[in-house]
């Protein structure tokens, strides 16, 4: 763990967020003194007499193109808003040329290999000072092997392709057993049809070939690193490559698209899918000229793979290549730390799992009053628009489909002083309104009805206006079932003291009620 009197460690004073050393200036430890004077002057110019809190300074140990890059700049932005936490970028220019010695203290690193990064520098230092290590650095050896990376994968169980390696070494040759037919290859006795893929074992490179039948016109589309538009390009060469060492493994029939899947920690995984490049090899790209991606909701099991691929590479923060085919999910490869390039919501959940792993491991023995979240993923402090104190807990939806069935209504008027008799005893003059749900409403309703049509059928002499084609239909509506029960008929009786609208001046005018079941 760093030492007290050391810059950029854990000392007294408020979250900092800068560079180790001046990026301009090229002398070494002298030139990391000014790093100390920032935080002297810092300290200086607060007007509050009480002692700061100690703070946890989080080294970030990589190339300047990928500690400068938008996601990492998102990532420390946010992560500085952890109270205890100081973040400190050690410079490019003193990872190249000076001894890890004179390196900025911290008390926990970010490190990563990249091209052009020295990661033996990294180790060494990292013995020096034991800081806690959010990604092993020995394990990123591996990482660059496609060797280790499938022998790891294999180990813990997780799916991959089908696979042969084939060493190339001058010493043993014998270890080198390549028959190469017209639409297959046999590697070590292992037989690949085409189509196969062909990968460097050096992670590094990558050029890899995919081989074609000759029923589906022969050649090799060859994949390369993104440059401008295309990610490979189409070739009419055949034959697989005949120096350097190789991984061949049989062609998973995807729908066109890889799936990138980011871990944060075990229990935290992103993934978004992209147009595979071994399609035609144009790189789809939106208005801003970034590579489109769609997103992806991982199933159980991909989840566990991706918490196994954490695990097992002890890469807390690590981006692996998932191919979905065949109703199966197959990791094809591991590319150790990198983030998503383009996602609030990741910058936001990376920052805060990332700040309480830290705070986690090391508030204890800094003696820093920290209570653990409630959930692995909370984070104290939530960006918003209108400042970082605000926090959305949920989001509640009321949503109704739109399909329905359509209501069944029946409507006629009656004039039957029975009905009016009907209408005055539960009150319906009150509102001119009347709605009869009871089973013992009903059942009069229906003994009305079932009066006017017994008159009807012996001729009496009452005066019926009602029609019997209606009345019938109310009967039969109300006899349906065979008794009254729940919600699901109803009678509506509607007063009009003037009848219904004339439709010619000659009609006449009577009370009415207005009737609807």
């Amino acid at each position: 763990m760093s030492e007290p009197s050391s810059p950029g460690e854990s000392q007294c004073g408020a979250p900092r967020f800068f560079v180790g050393c001046a990026e301009d200036e090229s002398e070494g430890l002298d030139d990391c003194a000014s790093m100390r004077t920032d935080m002297e002057l810092y300290e200086d110019d607060l007007e509050d007499d009480s002692p700061p809190e100690c703070q946890i300074v989080v080294g970030i140990c990589c190339m300047m193109k990928k500690s400068k890059s938008k996601p990492m700049t998102q990532i420390l932005e946010r992560l500085c808003k952890f109270e205890y936490i100081t973040v400190v970028i050690f410079p490019e220019d003193v990872i190249l040329n000076e001894p890890v010695e004179k390196w900025p203290l911290c008390d926990c690193l970010i490190s990563f290999h990249s091209k052009g990064f020295p990661l033996d520098k990294a180790v060494s230092y990292a013995k020096l000072r034991n800081p806690l290590l959010i990604n092993d650095l020995n394990m990123q050896y591996y990482i660059q092997d496609r060797r280790e990376v499938y022998r790891i994968l294999q180990e813990e169980g997780i799916d991959l392709p089908r696979y042969a390696v084939l060493n190339r070494d001058p010493d043993n040759p014998d270890e080198c057993n390549l028959v190469e037919g017209e639409d297959q290859v046999e590697v070590n006795g292992e037989v690949f049809l085409k189509p196969f893929v062909e990968k460097p074992v050096s992670a590094e490179d990558h050029n890899v070939y995919i081989y074609y039948p000759t029923s589906a016109g022969g050649g090799s589309q060859r994949l390369f690193r993104k440059i401008g538009s295309r990610s490979s390009v189409y070739s009419p060469e055949s034959s697989v490559r005949k120096t350097g060492s190789y991984i061949y493994e049989e062609f998973m029939p995807t729908d066109g698209t890889d799936v990138k899947v980011y871990t944060v920690g075990p229990d935290y995984a992103h993934a978004e899918a992209r147009k595979s490049p071994a399609l035609d090899g144009k790189v789809e790209r939106d208005s801003e000229g970034k590579e489109i991606r769609y997103p992806v909701m991982l199933t159980a099991m991909e989840k566990l793979v991706a918490r196994k691929v954490c695990l097992a590479f002890k890469q807390t923060v690590c981006g692996f290549d998932l191919l979905r085919a065949n109703g199966h999910s197959y990791v094809c490869d591991v590319n150790g730390f990198s983030f998503v390039k383009n996602s609030m919501k990741y910058y936001d959940d990376c920052a805060k799992i990332l700040g309480n792993i830290v705070m986690r491991e090391l508030a204890p023995q800094f003696q820093i009053p920290w209570s653990i979240p409630t959930e692995a993923e909370d984070i104290p402090i939530v960006p918003t628009t209108s400042g970082t104190m605000m926090e959305l807990r949920c989001v509640i939806a009321v949503i109704r489909h739109g399909d329905r069935t359509p209501k069944q209504k029946m409507k006629m008027e009656v004039r039957n002083p029975m009905f009016f008799e009907l209408f005055e005893k539960y009150g319906g003059y009150k509102t001119g309104k009347l709605k009869l749900k009871k089973p013992k409403q009903l059942q009069e309703v229906l003994d009305i009805t079932r009066t006017l049509l017994t008159d009807i059928g012996q001729h009496t002499d009452c005066e019926i206006e009602e029609k019997k084609s209606k009345l019938e239909q109310l009967k039969t509506v109300l006899e349906m079932y065979g008794h009254f029960s729940g919600i699901n008929r109803k009678v509506q009786l509607t007063y009009l003291p003037h009848g219904q609208p004339k439709t010619s001046s000659e009609e006449e005018v009577t009370n009415t009620i207005y009737s609807c079941i």
